[in-house]
Formats: structure tokens, sequence, C-alpha cells
């Protein structure tokens, strides 16, 4: 793999990697900083001590880097090899192009949209991809490119082949599911492995599929949750990013756990969308070790 080109002044490079855990990992990769001038700013590593693997995140300033930001992906490789490393180094300035896909709820977008005014998130949103035009006036009012995609039973090959084509035009890194009610092929998700993040309105793997609040009424839990994910072809599956609870009792009715859940699910996708973002998430199988 190769660094991304920076979008800014490439000041600070960040570096995720995972590879088969031996003696010394740390120290080569700080010395890789250290000799070409490279001062670290945060570093954070685990080991699977079961599958004896390793992670690693590490952050440091480009100021006196001898490497030009533009080769420093070529001069990493060869000791990415070395380790047998899955990797990727993002520099500063590069942003994250990421489509949200939405259906009628508007709870996760509005979050996302606020938080994205106030600069919390390090992504630019080129587009939001709707299968009814009802969210249209609110991506209007923060002036972002609305498509209205319809999407039945019928035609839902060839609307997904104008979801892709739309976001292949805008150069699309990431995808959002803020609450689309619609479930995605697997000819759609292996374009973008890793990449499309779903909120779940449940405490996964409890309640998978549709209407997770029923299927929590009827069983009279005393805790609901809401989990965001990457979408893999197992329905409601993938690598866990972030989840969070909320306790009930008896005296909820489902349209109270339909309103209390709302609240969950807009703030876990966007803590979500943060640690995706600033690039703190390793998928190990079908988990994650994330760096916070």
């Amino acid at each position: 793999m190769t660094a991304t080109p920076s979008g800014g002044d490439g000041r600070t490079a960040v570096l995720l990697l995972s590879c088969p855990d031996r003696v010394g990992l740390v120290a080569r990769l700080a010395h890789f900083i250290y000799e070409r001038g490279g001062n670290i700013l945060d570093l954070d590593e685990h080991v699977d001590v079961e599958e004896r693997h390793f992670f690693l995140r590490v952050s440091w300033s480009l100021d006196r880097f001898s490497i030009p930001a533009s080769d420093l992906g070529e001069a990493f490789a060869p000791l990415a090899r070395e380790f047998g490393a899955s990797w990727k180094i993002r520099l500063s300035g590069s942003r994250d192009r990421t489509a949200i896909f939405v259906s009628k709820y508007d709870h996760c977008l509005r979050e996302i949209l606020w938080r994205h005014s106030l600069g919390e998130f390090n992504i630019d949103i080129p587009l939001i991809v709707s299968n009814h035009p009802d969210l249209g006036p609110l991506a209007a009012q923060h002036g972002i490119p609305f498509h209205v995609v319809p999407v039945t039973a019928d035609t839902k090959p060839d609307a997904e082949r104008r979801q892709i084509d739309l976001c292949e035009e805008a150069g699309v890194d990431t995808i959002v599911l803020a609450r689309y009610m619609q479930v995605l092929s697997p000819q759609f998700t292996v374009r973008y492995p890793g990449r499309i993040i779903n909120i779940h309105h449940s405490f996964l793997p409890a309640f998978i599929g549709g209407n997770p609040y029923r299927q929590a009424y009827q069983r009279g839990v005393k805790i609901i949750g809401a989990t965001s994910h990457y979408v893999t072809d197992d329905l409601d599956e993938g690598p866990i990013i972030e989840q969070d609870i909320i306790r009930i009792s008896h005296r909820d009715t489902l349209d109270d756990l339909v309103r209390r859940g709302r609240d969950l699910e807009r703030l876990v996708l966007a803590r979500a969308l943060r640690l995706h973002s600033e690039h703190r998430i390793l998928v190990n199988g079908r988990k994650t070790v994330i760096f916070d």
C-alpha cells in the first residue's frame, strides 16, 4: 500500500499497521521515523496474544522529516514487506470523501451534518443518496447535492449500479448508512471493504435484522442499545466499531423504546464516523482494534 497524497501542508502523518507479532517491532518502526528526522506525537500498540498478531497506530510530525510526503509510502514499503504487514499512511490535509445514504429518518443525518458544520469530522461530504425524496430540503440547507435513487426488489441491481456510479464520480472513500433502510448486495459491498459504516438499532449481536425495537419489546429486555459496524455480506455481523446502551423498564412502550433509541443511534454513529475519519480503527477478522 502507499501513502495517500496530502491535500494540505503534510505536517503530520498517521500510520496504521498490522502484522504477525515479533520482537522489536515498535523499536524498528520508531527508528524508521527517528532516523529520518520525524518526531513521534502519539503511539498506541496492541498484541492479540492468542493470534500472535501486532497492531499499531503512530502519528508523527513531518516538520523536519527528510522524506517528501509524496515519497513516504515508497520509503516505508520495504519495511512493511519485511514484516508481512497490512498498512496505510494518511497525511494531514487529506480528508475522507464521505457519501451518506439515508431513507426517511433524519436524526442520524442531522447529527452528522451538525457535527460536520462544527469541524468535528475530518471529512468532506460530496453527496447524500436516498431512496426517498424526504430529506432533500435538509441536504439543501447544507449545500450538499442530494440524489434520489428509488429502490424496489425489481430495480435494485440497476439502482445499486447508479449509486456506485454516483460514488465513483464523486471520488468517495467512505459510505455511511445513516439509517438507510436497505440491505446492500454483495456486489455493492465488495467494492468498499472496510469502508461502509452502518448503524443498527440494537446492541448486536442481539436482535439482528428488521424491527429490533419490536423484538426487544416483545422479549421484555431491560437494556436496549445501538451498534455501529462495518458492512459485510453477512447482515449486521460486520466488525463492530462502537456501541452504547440505555436501561428501560416494563413501563416503557414500544414508542418509548424507539424514541429513546434514536439518541443512541445518532451518537453511536457519530462516534464511529469520527474514529474512522481519524484513522483509529484496524480490522482484525470479525473484530476491530480501536486506538482512541
